[in-house]
Formats: structure tokens, C-alpha cells, sequence
């Protein structure tokens, strides 16, 4: 017999949401979670300390943020329970069904997601922002749009967030996080409603973001699932009736190895991690030798990119509202033959205090340093901080990043994850977003300034990590099959955004969370 029924690794979309289901289900679930379980109370942002995730002593330093750094490209990642949706912008969309026409399993179309689809929405009770509290940056996306002839193309985003429809916001002078009213939502959750504080990324001190800490985890926990903050699985081994994961506690300072069987096991520690964790299990431990020799194969960016200009004049307000709330819409491939919409961007008074000057710079990684400098450099003459339009973006890349574990010198040292990411058949799409940003910025009366990272290096940074463990047709194609379940290991799967086998060209928490409710349906399914 098994310690559990199920073991869930990671608490992001897709763990939060597979162990939701298999819980309610009567399964008797186990959640590792690597991070803290964090509270507007521990907030980094706050305490002013616990900002990093050290791979080399996450017993030391467990930080909010996890920034992965590989040659020509950084991914960004949150660490907690609750994973990715504790440091993304609540965004909550469907990709576009054209998505869907190649590159998957024949079983995966939108058609099959529609409803998966619909219950990712109303479980984390997605909304607009209300009509009477639209911020600048909104205002001046909707004339961008309609400025190059491409009126018909802007449209608000349902956000993960929680809105008051009796405020009337003044962004000129936002209200305190004291004036947010409180409710308990649908789950028996008690949050606040959103005072448009602009620190969506870095803990919403007002417990307006519907993050999976405020439904599914908790509506799990009801349904007797166990959730374990600091617990970093290290390996998976077949055993009789099942799995053996292993995994260290990380304790005061230290690292305590243990472990648990389950008859079955769902890898959701996203695509860098899942991945990682698998190759280390097929070419490290030896644990699982028959994985699929597509691991680590068909990763993506999803295209993301960020052009910041300066609007010298007009008070954009960056700091004042969500992080993302409209985006214009080129996902029919009608400009240059590439898929992507524009985001509206925003940042939080700390990163507004960073580019100003007022802050030292935090981040170790060159490039980042350098991004940082130039626009600090732009703003001594173009400032202030207030006038910044951060251009975002996603666009349908190539996906053909390899992630694979190497040894630092040859033979020797410990094997370390390493990725190949070529921007040659991706270029194209990049391109294609900047001369956009470019246009959109210039027609408002902005001065864009394509980032140095990019216009020297060709670096990139996403928060969107997508593949690695990604669905097929069979195992010389892919990881997992069209139910997330690994091709030649029965009971074990990968739920998160590892399986995604291409590039979405939009934010993509709900597609994720869309895949988790399918996999974990067809697990529990009679």
C-alpha cells in the first residue's frame, strides 16, 4: 500500500488545479510545494527581504522570484504555493482556436478545451475592468489602436482579480490599500477588493488577485489534500503499486531528504522545472530510463517582449492600476505573416523606484543590469517615471529551445541544466512586435527604445515558459500523451505548461489550467 493516493508536485496552475480535482474526487492527496506559502504579511515587497530562489541553497534562500539565466535568454518564475499565479499579471484567456491546428495530439482541439476552458474562468471568477476604472494606460492603448487604423483590434482582457464596481478611481490619486473592502468569495476565501495598487507581480496587498491561494488550493485542502511548503522534490522511482518521490525538506537552513509513495504522481512544477526534473530522473538518478528522448525538446518563449518609450508630457502612470488589463490583437498573422497581440504594461512603485535612480539595482545578470542602466540614462532626459508606456507583447515563436542537462567541464562538476535557444526562425516574430511597438508608441507621441538586450545580444526574457514535456501522438514525438500521462510509465503525468507543444502568442495561465482540469478528469474518470 501507498502513503497517498496521489502526489502533486508544484502548486501552480497545474497542480493547484489537478490536486483540486482529484482531491474532491476522494483521492488522498499530497502537494510538494518547493516555495513558501506566502501572505500579504511576508510579501517581499514588504519585508524588503526574500526577493530570490537560489537553485545552488534553496535552503537559505527561498525566495518570491526563481530567474532561470541561459545563454541569449532569462526566465522568470514565482516560488510559493500557488506558484506561477503568485507573479503573473491575471491575465485569464483562451488561445486563439487557430492554435489548435497543428502540433498537438489529434484529441486536443479547442472544441475538446471549450469547457475546461469555461471552468477554469468561473472557479477563479475572471472579470473586466470596471468601465469607471480605466487607467491612462488603458485609455491610450485604445487610441494607439485606433491612431494606426486599427480600431477594430483593441479589446479589454478578463483579469484573475477582483473588482469593486462602486469605486470610481481617480488615477491621478489612487486610494490606499486601507480603503480596500472586504468580502469572502464563492470559496469561503476572505480577499479585498482591487484599489488599483499596480503590485500584481509582487503581492497584492490588498488580496485582490484571485491567485490559486484564494480558490482552488484552499477548496482542495476542504477536500482533505495536504499542501507541504518547502518541499523540493529531487526524484521519481517506480516502485510496487506505484511512485517514490523523493524530495528535501528545506528547514532552517538546511536540507532534510525524505520521501513518500503514491499509485499515482502529477509532475506540475512548470516547464523549466518538470523538465529538469525528468531529465535528472532519465540521465542522472537513472530512475526512469525510458523517458521519452523528446524531453527536453520544443520549448518556447511564447514570443514575450517588452519595449518600453517615453511619452514625454502625457502622465501614463505605469505604477497606478492591474499590471495588464487590454491588449491589441494581431493573432490572425495580417501584419508580416506573424501571430502576436500588444499588452498594455505596468510595473509596481518599486520597480518605478529601480528605474528612477531611487533603488539600487538588485539583479546580478548583466543583461538585465544593462536594461535597467539604459532606461534609467533615458529618463534623466526624458523622464519621469509617470510618462513610461512599457510596450508588452506575446507572438507565436518557433519552439524549438532544447533544455538537457550538461556538466560544466566535460566529464567533471554536476550536471547542470543548460538551453539551446536559437533566434533565427524566431527572429521574425520579434521583429514583428517591435515595429509594431514602434508605431503604436510614435503614434501616441511617444520615443520607444527597443531594449539593448535585444538590439545587441539577442536576449530575451519571458515569464511564459512553455514545453519541454510536451504532448504527441507517440513517444518519438512527445513526453506525455493527449491525457498528460508519460508514454511507457503508467500513473505518472505532467500537468503544467511543460506539455504545451508550441508557442500560444498569449498569456497562457488559463490554456494551462484548461489542460489540468482535462488530465485530471481523465484520471479520476471511471
Amino acid at each position: 500500500m501507498t502513503d497517498f493516493d496521489a502526489i502533486v508536485i508544484g502548486s501552480g496552475f497545474g497542480g493547484a488545479i489537478t490536486a483540486c480535482r482529484l482531491a474532491q474526487a476522494g483521492l488522498k492527496v499530497l502537494i510538494l510545494e518547493r516555495g513558501r506559502r506566502w501572505d500579504k504579511t511576508t510579501y517581499p515587497s514588504r519585508t524588503g527581504r526574500g526577493w530570490i530562489w537560489s537553485h545552488s541553497r534553496p535552503e537559505s534562500s527561498n525566495g518570491w522570484i526563481d530567474m532561470r539565466v541561459f545563454r541569449h535568454m532569462a526566465v522568470v518564475q514565482g516560488a510559493g504555493v500557488g506558484g506561477g499565479s503568485l507573479i503573473y499579471a491575471n491575465i485569464s484567456c483562451e488561445a486563439p482556436r487557430s492554435v489548435f491546428d497543428e502540433g498537438w495530439p489529434a484529441e486536443i482541439t479547442y472544441q475538446e478545451l471549450k469547457p475546461h476552458y469555461d471552468k477554469v474562468a468561473d472557479f477563479m471568477d475572471v472579470q473586466k475592468v470596471p468601465a469607471n476604472q480605466w487607467n491612462p494606460r488603458m485609455r491610450l492603448m485604445q487610441e494607439a489602436a485606433g491612431k494606426i487604423g486599427e480600431a477594430a483590434r483593441f479589446r479589454q482582457l478578463e483579469l484573475a482579480v477582483s473588482f469593486d464596481p462602486g469605486l470610481m478611481l481617480d488615477p491621478e490619486h489612487p486610494p490606499a490599500v486601507e480603503a480596500s473592502r472586504r468580502f469572502t468569495n464563492k470559496h469561503g476565501v476572505e480577499q479585498g477588493y482591487c484599489v488599483h495598487l499596480g503590485d500584481c507581480d509582487i503581492g497584492c496587498r490588498a488580496d485582490a488577485k484571485n491567485t490559486l491561494d484564494k480558490n482552488y488550493i484552499p477548496v482542495a485542502e476542504k477536500a482533505g489534500a495536504q499542501v507541504r511548503p518547502l518541499h523540493l522534490a529531487t526524484d521519481i522511482e517506480p516502485v510496487p503499486g506505484g511512485y517514490r518521490v523523493r524530495f528535501d525538506r528545506l528547514e532552517q537552513g538546511e536540507r532534510q531528504a525524505s520521501s513518500h509513495t503514491a499509485r499515482i504522481v502529477v509532475v506540475a512544477g512548470g516547464s523549466i522545472n518538470s523538465t529538469e526534473l525528468l531529465l535528472r530522473c532519465r540521465d542522472v538518478s537513472g530512475t526512469l530510463p525510458n523517458l521519452s528522448r523528446a524531453l527536453g525538446r520544443g520549448w518556447s518563449s511564447n514570443g514575450d517582449f517588452l519595449t518600453p518609450a517615453m511619452h514625454t508630457g502625457r502622465k501614463v502612470l505605469p505604477t497606478v492600476g492591474p499590471t495588464i488589463a487590454t491588449a491589441i490583437d494581431f493573432l490572425d498573422r495580417s501584419f508580416h505573416g506573424q501571430s502576436f497581440w500588444i499588452e498594455d504594461g505596468g510595473m509596481p512603485s518599486l520597480a518605478a523606484s529601480l528605474l528612477s535612480g531611487a533603488k539600487d539595482i538588485l539583479v546580478k545578470d548583466a543583461r538585465m543590469q544593462a536594461l535597467i542602466l539604459g532606461i534609467q540614462r533615458r529618463l534623466r532626459t526624458r523622464g519621469p517615471v509617470s510618462s513610461v508606456m512599457p510596450w508588452f507583447a506575446q507572438a507565436v515563436d518557433a519552439a524549438d529551445g532544447v533544455l538537457s542537462l550538461k556538466r560544466r567541464w566535460g566529464f567533471f562538476g554536476a550536471p547542470r541544466l543548460r538551453m539551446d535557444w536559437d533566434i533565427k526562425r524566431s527572429k521574425g516574430a520579434i521583429d514583428a512586435v517591435i515595429e509594431m511597438h514602434k508605431r503604436l508608441s510614435e503614434a501616441t507621441g511617444g520615443s520607444p527604445m527597443v531594449p539593448p538586450t535585444w538590439t545587441i545580444g539577442r536576449d530575451l526574457v519571458t515569464p511564459h515558459p512553455l514545453g519541454g514535456c510536451r504532448m504527441a501522438g507517440s513517444a518519438n514525438e512527445g513526453v506525455v500523451n493527449h491525457a498528460g500521462e508519460v508514454f511507457g510509465y503508467k500513473n505518472l503525468y505532467v500537468a503544467d505548461a511543460a506539455v504545451i507543444p508550441r508557442a500560444l502568442g498569449v498569456n497562457p495561465s488559463r490554456t494551462i489550467g484548461a489542460l489540468a482540469e482535462r488530465i485530471a478528469s481523465m484520471i479520476v474518470r471511471p
